[in-house]
């Protein structure tokens, strides 16, 4: 397939205005200038249109977090215990969920899905593509990080029950889980699940993710990480505009969002929509995810084009943070979020730049078969 006279957003913040794409069997098998354009079966004139690669939403809870029910679809937490390493996403995650269908309306062909927040350590997290009817066809990174929480949620959900309480509390019992796990040897057959998610994660076969929304649970996820020698990720980084300079320095990845919500609870009292801007203009590219159902995941385009407009961004900057930047902190950028040949024809064609508020999507590839 050819699709020729086309704007080219490449997914790494560059353009090429009047281009072509090529890909076959679920590959893009390349593309440049039209001057370079060569014959092929199955042109597409395109002129007047973008192509940009699919969207990556980096956090989210769809098919885990249903945006219109309550009671039987709520499976993203486990409530039932503080320290649950051993649940794992994908077994929660329901394929005909319409967020998924929501997803592929707004461009966005992958996701980062994960369990909750209520737990200092709640569990396994998988990156799948928007399409499909059976999560296992669906998975792109199947072993793709385990997810902590800092902050409010653990308090508020177990502090009635159990330990935490407190902030202090939360982070013990992390430290914890993580030395046991650093103790925990296999013996004679015996596994402990538990501690052997936390094993991978001390190998670093793991990323963390660690829900933080204030700065100081920012720099509390920092220090156990380094204690432990932890693969990082911040997620959510609601103050990361007063410490932008600090995280820039520490080199931790981030993923911002959600940026278009109110500020329910006092941890959010410095939501901006600046924020993403705030961390670029220290020298650290973030990605902007929806936190679906939290901001509906169609709406991901909005949130980095809102977040360009405050943040004194380029809308091709904005476009980075949801295609190629998104892709490389998930540990996916081998496969999928920019232009190149050699990775999966994962391509949404828009009326005009896929951050416009009047862009319209025209058509979307998911490894190449067309599902809008």
């Amino acid at each position: 397939m050819l699709i020729k006279n086309v704007t080219l957003h490449l997914g790494n913040a560059a353009v090429i205005d009047k281009g072509w794409l090529t890909f076959d069997n679920g590959t893009i098998t390349g593309g440049g200038p039209m001057d370079t354009c060569p014959d092929a079966l199955g042109e597409l004139d395109a002129t007047g249109l973008h192509l940009s690669p699919g969207l990556i939403d980096a956090h989210c809870h769809i098919g885990i977090y249903a945006d219109s029910t309550r009671g039987s679809d709520l499976d993203v937490n486990e409530l039932t215990e503080a320290v649950t390493p051993h649940v794992r996403a994908i077994d929660a995650i329901n394929p005909f969920d319409r967020g998924f269908a929501d997803a592929r309306a707004g461009g966005v062909t992958a996701v980062m899905l994960s369990p909750g927040s209520a737990n200092p350590i709640c569990g396994e997290m998988v990156v799948v593509q928007t399409h499909g009817r059976r999560i296992d066809d669906m998975v792109l990174l199947a072993e793709a990080g385990m997810k902590m929480a800092l902050g409010e949620n653990p308090k508020y959900v177990h502090g009635a029950k159990r330990m935490p309480t407190t902030r202090m509390g939360t982070a013990a019992v992390i430290r914890e889980a993580l030395s046991q796990a650093s103790a925990y040897i296999e013996r004679e057959g015996k596994s402990n699940i538990r501690l052997r998610s936390l094993k991978r994660v001390l190998n670093k076969g793991l990323p963390v993710h660690c829900h933080a929304h204030r700065a100081d649970d920012m720099f509390t996820a920092l220090r156990i990480a380094k204690e432990f020698d932890l693969d990082l990720t911040i997620v959510h980084g609601t103050d990361c505009a007063v410490v932008a300079d600090l995280l820039a320095a520490e080199k931790v990845p981030v993923i911002v969002g959600p940026l278009t919500t109110h500020r329910s609870k006092p941890e959010t009292a410095n939501r901006e929509i600046s924020n993403p801007g705030a961390l670029v203009a220290a020298g650290s590219i973030p990605a902007v995810c929806t936190d679906a159902p939290v901001v509906p995941i169609e709406y991901l385009t909005h949130s980095a084009a809102m977040a360009c407009k405050a943040g004194n961004l380029t809308l091709e900057q904005g476009l980075h943070m949801i295609t190629g930047r998104a892709a490389d902190i998930l540990h996916i950028g081998h496969l999928t979020g920019r232009l190149k040949a050699g990775l999966r024809a994962d391509l949404a064609l828009w009326s005009c730049h896929p951050l416009a508020q009047e862009a319209k999507l025209c058509r979307l590839y998911i490894a190449g078969e067309r599902v809008v």
